[in-house]
């Protein structure tokens, strides 16, 4: 057995998504993609569970955090919903007790071509974010908190670029690609071939889980945030270690990666 595994699980990178209709649950377009993100999750829950996990925790890791039916996952799956403020954010509850990290439905960072949805955290205050001076996406930002902890990332779903990004992050990094952005399209990969591979994937990747390395996080960070207005940039500068760097771009050096997530719940 492996142990504890568990699941951060977002929607603009799920099958077929391409709009932000599609991930907003006040849309009547929302339905058929919050039935996607409950199918791809529960295929990874049961993926992790016949790898050997003996308990499984999601966190519901999209918007509100309240897109997720717990009665479609598999026992005994452990789901968190909502958002607590903890600066752990899409990985709250995650500690060193934990096998592996796993990411369902991630996707493209802010400013890039590979998901019309592309964006890092808040897509209304950000235009872009740099962690040492490298595009910064929310796979980044929540595996190296794992990695502070010593929890391997083993796996990774969503867009061809997201998935690009993992293997470039960690070789060992199992990936499932759902789709490929073009301009304001997508290109979609069948649902059920997608639900298949997660399946089978993730359940490779946690059985190898306990022979994983963790590799070292950097010794220094530095975080560049870009914000949509100029205004919430100079807001921003005030946080404790932060430097206006021009009108709308804020910086942070800081040794304890921490620092970083911790920041960016503040901004």
């Amino acid at each position: 057995m492996v142990g504890k595994v568990y699941i951060s699980a977002d929607i603009e990178g799920v099958t077929g998504i391409a709009h932000w209709d599609e991930a907003n649950a006040s849309h009547a377009a929302y339905g058929p993609f919050q039935e996607r993100m409950n199918v791809e999750v529960a295929a990874a829950c049961e993926g992790a569970l016949q790898g050997g996990a003996t308990e499984v925790w999601v966190k519901d890791a999209h918007h509100t955090g309240r897109n997720l039916d717990p009665a479609r996952l598999p026992r005994p799956t452990r789901l968190i919903r909502g958002w607590s403020g903890h600066p752990f954010a899409m990985v709250q509850e995650l500690d060193a007790s934990f096998a592996a990290l796993a990411l369902v439905g991630y996707h493209a960072p802010a400013a890039n071509g590979g998901n019309p949805l592309s964006h890092t955290m808040s897509s209304a205050k950000f235009h872009r974010l740099l962690l040492n001076d490298e595009p910064v996406s929310e796979l980044r930002l929540h595996a190296w908190i794992a990695r502070s902890l010593g929890v391997p990332t083993v796996f990774v779903s969503g867009d061809a670029a997201i998935c690009e990004e993992a293997e470039q992050l960690d070789p060992a990094i199992a990936t499932v690609v759902t789709g490929r952005g073009v301009g304001h399209s997508m290109v979609g990969h069948h649902p059920r071939v997608v639900e298949e591979q997660i399946r089978s994937q993730l359940a490779t990747a946690v059985r190898r889980a306990g022979h994983r390395q963790v590799p070292p996080l950097p010794d220094r960070f530095v975080l560049d945030v870009e914000f949509r207005v100029h205004h919430a940039a100079y807001r921003a500068s005030q946080y404790p270690g932060a430097t206006l760097v021009h009108d709308n771009r804020v910086r942070l050096t800081t040794s304890d990666y921490l620092d970083v997530p911790r920041a960016l719940l503040f901004w």
